[in-house]
């Protein structure tokens, strides 16, 4: 996914990666070129590495999911599950 999107933005791209967290990657804003990221496959991509869940959330929110790093900075979600 990430080669699709660096390839999709262009080589002069300035988006910005979360690194360790492309298989959370779930698209793209592409007018101010900012990555999206899935927040819950994110604590599970750290809960496979070995992380408690509380402890990967903790870790998340205080060194990943609140670091304002520009206007590229990345885009954390919630994705939303619908039993119907």
């Amino acid at each position: 996914m990430k080669d699709k999107i660096i390839e999709l933005l262009g080589d002069d791209s300035h988006a910005l990666f979360a690194d360790g967290f492309d298989d959370a990657i779930i698209g793209v804003e592409l007018d101010m070129e900012k990555i999206i990221y899935d927040k819950d496959k994110m604590v599970d991509i750290l809960v496979e590495e070995g992380m408690d869940p509380t402890d990967a959330i903790e870790h998340l929110e205080y060194n990943v999911w609140g670091a304002y790093v520009g206007v590229h900075t990345p885009l954390y979600i919630d994705t939303l599950q619908y039993d119907f």
